[in-house]
């Protein structure tokens, strides 16, 4: 008489297909494969907290919140706080910035042309990163910021320097009026600019001209600038 074999009870997890029935756990505050663009928006996010709060005063945490992301996620993209504001600085502040020498090579030695290549090129600046002039004020022009070194290595010799050597040039040649300091000249256009658009909220309130844009402002202060230039 033939005896029948006990069945061996199945072992669980054997016999499924590869990558069916089971998750492979991921380390908290390690980006999945379809979240590609969570590094940008913690690039974001970074920017928001430091023009509201100031570089020094804001926390990888609270970049992590404005960002709705896991705080590990930053350690794991940047390392620590100062590596996340160099990665502002190199992806953000000086490609902005680079965009806004273009026009002021194109120009040539023409003052004309240099001073209307700046002015026209703070405004696309502007349009296009609107959180740069209350950031450049914030942690440029007050005492501490986070930016000034920025501006004195990285920046300055790139552009204002630049220009203001342009307008020594052109002084020179007897085609800029004798009374302006070129220095001083690159101040009064980053005063035309830069600094009524950090303001904006202000003085368009307090006059009443919400209807005046950038492009008003860029008009009125190439038609400032018109007669003031020129010799004679």
């Amino acid at each position: 008489m033939s005896q029948t074999k006990p069945q061996k009870a199945p072992v669980k997890g054997r016999g499924k297909p590869a990558g069916t029935g089971s998750t492979v756990g991921r380390a908290p505050g390690r980006p999945g494969a379809d979240s590609p663009d969570l590094r940008e928006r913690v690039l974001d996010a970074a920017i928001a907290c430091y023009t509201r709060q100031g570089i020094a005063a804001t926390s990888l945490r609270s970049i992590a919140a404005e960002a709705g992301v896991n705080p590990a996620l930053l350690h794991y993209y940047f390392g620590d706080k100062e590596q996340l504001r160099e990665a502002i600085i190199t992806e953000r502040v000086l490609p902005a910035f680079s965009t806004l020498r273009e026009p002021v090579m194109a120009a040539g030695e023409d003052v004309a042309g240099l001073v209307a290549g700046f002015v026209q090129g703070v405004g696309r600046l502007v349009a296009e990163h609107p959180w740069l002039p209350a950031l450049w004020v914030r942690e440029v022009l007050c005492e501490g910021g986070a930016l000034r070194d920025v501006l004195f290595e990285r920046i300055g010799p790139q552009l204002p320097q630049l220009m203001a050597a342009r307008f020594a040039q052109a002084q020179q040649r007897g085609e800029l009026n004798e009374d302006l300091d070129p220095r001083l000249l690159m101040v009064s256009l980053v005063g035309l600019t830069l600094f009524p658009a950090a303001g904006a909220p202000i003085w368009r309130r307090l006059l009443q001209a919400e209807d005046l844009d950038f492009d008003a402002l860029r008009r009125h202060t190439l038609a400032l600038l018109d007669r003031g230039l020129g010799c004679g």
